[in-house]
């Protein structure tokens, strides 16, 4: 019986290159959560204080809740 060896080590710079391929989609993932955090302060910002105390929230309630990732 033969034995057949599936291991190899990977091209020069893939490593590197996943690796900052990574970093990048980092940077824009923190960035789509940073919009959506801003987006929605800003919608919860826009209603008045008896539509906020419709949805059980106060002024003070805004920043917790838009920084919730």
């Amino acid at each position: 019986m033969a034995a057949y060896e599936t291991t190899r080590t990977a091209p020069f710079g893939a490593i590197s290159t996943y690796r900052f391929i990574q970093f990048v989609s980092g940077i824009f993932a923190a960035i789509a959560t940073w919009d959506n955090a801003r987006m929605t302060r800003n919608a919860l910002a826009r209603l008045s204080d008896r539509e906020l105390d419709d949805i059980g929230l106060c002024r003070g309630d805004i920043d917790m809740i838009s920084s919730r990732g």
